[in-house]
């Protein structure tokens, strides 16, 4: 019997140990959680003055002592998007999304996730945050003004990006085509260079022809002066002369007959006028 009651009263002892540590973990828990609200509000307080930066620090204190703060973790994300910090703002949205299931917080957690991706001109995906926004709060006017706005910026950067994809084509087939002028222009200067070779060959040629034969050069002189005399059937200046005169005349006496017939003439007939 004593050795039954020796277990009875180890096993109670165990059972208060152990009550007791949770009950310790338990305060010391409510303590952690009451010292991570604290922090929150000196982060608020910080973030209203403006101090973003010691505002992100007193955030993240809160989270170390509460991990599962999601006000903490939202404002968080707010100091840091407040610091230029886009990309990590993003993804401390993301995390709170996660962990959040009221519909308001979520649509508010949304919204500034697509504030974050406007300033890096992620207008697509900014398009998306909003619209997941308006899915759990249909009534936020300031949702739907940015969601029209992201719309039409996403749609100039479109826009933006054919023209520059259609000036960059332009711009290739422009280069490829002055590549190809200059090779033509290459090719043609090559072949005047040649043209000028060979006129420069051929103007050689022609001087040392021009020095000739002195024998040749005699003979064709005698040629020449032949050629000077008539030919059989052929007329002298002289023999020209006197025949251009005979015709001369012939046209005279030709236009004097014709001269006196329109002197005698026919009636012309006139058209009357109306």
């Amino acid at each position: 019997m004593k050795q039954f009651f020796n277990i009875q009263k180890l096993l109670t002892f165990s059972l208060l140990m152990l009550a007791t540590l949770a009950f310790s973990q338990e305060k010391n828990q409510k303590a952690l959680e009451r010292e991570a609200r604290e922090d929150v509000r000196i982060g608020n307080k910080l973030y209203n003055e403006l101090k973003f930066d010691e505002a992100e620090i007193a955030y993240k204190k809160a989270l170390s002592k509460n991990p599962n703060y999601p006000k903490a973790s939202y404002n968080l994300g707010n100091a840091v998007y407040q610091q230029n910090r886009n990309k990590e703002a993003v993804t401390q949205f993301e995390l709170v999304e996660k962990t959040v299931n009221e519909k308001m917080s979520k649509a508010e957690t949304y919204h500034n996730m697509g504030n974050a991706f406007m300033k890096e001109k992620k207008y697509e995906q900014a398009v998306q945050a909003y619209k997941n926004s308006m899915r759990n709060n249909s009534k936020d006017d300031e949702t739907r003004y940015n969601l029209a706005l992201a719309q039409e910026l996403l749609k100039q950067q479109q826009q933006n990006k054919n023209d520059k994809d259609n000036k960059d084509n332009k711009d290739n087939k422009d280069n490829k085509d002055n590549k190809n002028k200059d090779q033509k222009e290459k090719e043609g200067g090559d072949d005047e260079k040649k043209d000028d070779k060979n006129k420069d060959q051929d103007k050689g040629k022609d001087k040392k022809d021009d020095k000739g034969d002195p024998k040749k050069d005699k003979n064709d002189q005698k040629d020449e002066e032949k050629n000077k005399q008539p030919r059989p059937n052929q007329l002298t200046p002289e023999q020209m002369k006197q025949l251009l005169e005979a015709m001369n005349n012939e046209e005279n006496k030709t236009q004097k007959k014709l001269n006196a017939q329109k002197a005698k003439g026919k009636k012309i007939k006139q058209e009357k006028d109306w």
